[in-house]
């Protein structure tokens, strides 16, 4: 009774692979909301973390070669957005370098098919790379 004939709009840190969000907007349909919106606080998570994270593999991450409107139609919202990189990155006290974001923009901050054993400090950058 609380969403029934109401206009959702649901706010979520990150969409990995999509299949929490999409149980949750179908529960929200059955229990009767008018129409269901997705605002998701970073960008698309294209690209699989390969520094830790615990992230699908590139072929599970329901962003990964679909548009914004693909992502809504699979999810079944009424409108999704998500925070632009640029507007991730404005967000933070350091400069947007001394960040990684490849699970973003697929630009990872190491030779992926020449990677380095051990640990490595970016001294330039202040990062540690185990």
């Amino acid at each position: 009774g609380v969403v029934k004939g109401k206009r959702v709009i649901l706010v979520d840190d990150s969409l990995v692979r999509g299949t929490t969000s999409r149980k949750i907007i179908s529960m929200l349909r059955d229990a009767g909301a008018a129409e269901v919106h997705l605002r998701v606080a970073c960008p698309p998570i294209r690209h699989p973390c390969h520094f830790g994270v615990d992230f699908a593999t590139r072929d599970e991450l329901v962003a990964t070669g679909r548009t914004v409107e693909e992502i809504r139609d699979f999810l079944g919202v009424h409108s999704l957005e998500f925070l632009s990189l640029e507007g991730l990155l404005a967000c933070v006290k350091h400069p947007a370098d001394s960040y990684c974001h490849a699970c973003y923009s697929g630009e990872y901050p190491i030779d992926l098919e020449h990677p380095v054993v051990g640990d490595v400090l970016d001294a330039e950058a202040g990062r540690l790379f185990a």
